[in-house]
């Protein structure tokens, strides 16, 4: 065969596999804008997604996203299968929300706290001190204007399918802290937010924003002194073993969001997203469930291994602290707040 021959060939195979492989992808495609929530007869996946989390396999909103995942797969009878991939696999939180914002992840948990620097509304839940407890919280969560805000990430290329739970947030140290004047001077990290930062200067602290996955190391070489998370974070993350004193002071309630790009949400049929919304809101309870199991295992395991906890008995010397951050965004929150004002009553 000469040399042009076989170059012919060649390139009469490369473009049938190119078709070929072009054909799959539509008939996929096809078939799942088609059929929607229709059986298949072998069970095999036609659509595989993935789903980031930045924390370890046994934590509650992991435990969360395996449910939801679980349910989809259910709900599609097995066409539709995402994988979950824990401990920052796909990269920190941040990185990956730009990237589930291109629609090169499908979905990620993350903390409200930080999709506010991708839409501004979820910025609310990072002022001080604006719920009054967990029932508050989930009362505005659950009511028409926590899902209008949920529903507000789609104009920055999101679709909120639900949130999750994430406790209330405290302070921790290398060094004591057992009232709010411990907290002055001290350099804190924060998850990277300006009303995280202008809440710790509030407290007369030094805010350092940083990846979530460098405190550990940071507070172990007094890079930072200090930093906030709830209980279960507090443990899995290791940081009671490097800065063991705690002070409850409950200064946040920054629910986690379960959230699709809108790239590939509107990729997928109206059966399709119907379930991913369904199979959302029903992982809900038993992520919150897990939450409360695994909050009290955290707690006990902190309180044994002999950290210092200080209990906040009068919280009104921190709100009148943190009263000129409040002040500062009412304006630019003024429904959010009013709503949640609302849910109080």
């Amino acid at each position: 065969m000469n040399k042009k021959v076989m170059t012919g060939s060649v390139a009469s195979l490369l473009l049938a596999g190119i078709v070929l492989a072009g054909c799959s992808s539509s008939s996929t495609t096809s078939g799942t804008q088609a059929t929607g929530a229709a059986k298949t007869d072998d069970k095999k996946p036609t659509l595989t997604l993935r789903l980031a989390d930045t924390h370890p396999p046994d934590y509650p909103t992991v435990l969360g996203d395996k449910k939801f995942a679980e349910l989809v797969s259910q709900k599609s009878n097995g066409r539709i299968k995402i994988d979950v991939f824990p401990s920052s696999q796909l990269g920190e939180e941040k990185a990956v929300v730009e990237q589930v914002q291109l629609g090169a992840i499908e979905f990620t948990r993350v903390s409200t706290g930080v999709v506010a620097d991708f839409s501004k509304a979820m910025g609310v839940f990072s002022l001080p001190y604006i719920f009054d407890n967990e029932e508050h919280e989930w009362k505005f969560l659950n009511s028409a204007d926590g899902n209008k805000l949920l529903d507000s990430l789609s104009a920055s290329r999101f679709i909120g399918l639900a949130y999750y739970d994430s406790g209330a947030r405290n302070f921790y140290s290398r060094k004591p802290i057992t009232s709010i004047n411990d907290i002055k001077g001290q350099k804190i990290r924060v998850i990277q937010n300006k009303i995280n930062i202008d809440l710790i200067s509030a407290l007369g602290a030094s805010a350092t924003p940083m990846a979530y996955g460098d405190v550990f190391s940071s507070l172990q070489t007094g890079v930072i002194d200090a930093a906030e998370n709830n209980w279960p974070s507090y443990d899995t993350s290791n940081h009671y073993t490097v800065a063991k004193n705690l002070i409850l002071d409950g200064h946040q309630r920054v629910p986690e969001v379960l959230m699709m790009s809108k790239v590939a949400f509107d990729k997928l049929s109206d059966e399709d997203k119907k379930i991913m919304k369904a199979a959302a809101q029903e992982s809900v309870q038993y992520q919150r469930d897990e939450w409360k199991k695994f909050e009290k295992k955290s707690e006990e395991k902190i309180r044994a291994a002999g950290v210092t906890i200080t209990e906040v008995k009068d919280v009104k010397p921190w709100q009148d602290a943190v009263k000129p951050t409040i002040e500062k965004y009412r304006a630019e929150y003024k429904s959010e707040l009013e709503a949640i004002d609302k849910a109080r009553r």
